[in-house]
């Protein structure tokens, strides 16, 4: 019985597993998508989420025990320097995985992880409040209505 036993093996062993997410969370943060299987992507996002909160963080200790895990140093700058203060304001919850399919070769179930925007929806844009509709409402009338200053019809 698997009572009490959290996690996946992934078919591997432990090195290997480590290995393979070390080298996901890298090219996740590289490239801030990508495509993998859903087992895979489930493991990899407390991963990831763990070394975002550390860029949020931000300090040398914090700093170290990323480049303990991302295998490119350049990688853990950007992580520190431009995807953490994405998420400065919110608490966790930094990555979407949206199921996509099967993969063709073996029917295995794929996902597609991503970061997610800055605190917004993507894609949609917020919605005004019902003055803010109002006052542009205004201004375009206003804009369009005659001055009366043209020359008069003879």
């Amino acid at each position: 019985m698997r009572h009490r036993i959290a996690g996946r093996k992934l078919g591997r062993t432990t090195s290997h597993r480590e290995a393979m997410l070390r080298n996901l969370v890298t090219s996740l943060l590289e490239h801030e998508k990508l495509k993998t299987t859903d087992a895979k992507a489930k493991e990899l996002r407390p991963l990831a989420e763990h070394l975002i909160g550390l860029g949020k963080r931000g300090d040398l200790h914090a700093r170290r025990q990323a480049l303990a895990v991302v295998r490119k140093a350049e990688i853990v700058k950007k992580l520190f320097e431009t995807i953490s203060p994405r998420f400065q304001t919110r608490s966790g919850g930094y990555l979407r995985i949206a199921k996509v399919g099967f993969r063709p070769g073996d029917g295995a179930p794929v996902s597609i992880v991503e970061l997610i925007g800055e605190g917004k929806k993507d894609g949609k844009k917020a919605k005004k409040s019902r003055a803010d509709r109002k006052r542009e409402k205004a201004k375009k009338t206003e804009a369009l209505k005659p001055t009366g200053e043209a020359a008069p019809k003879s």
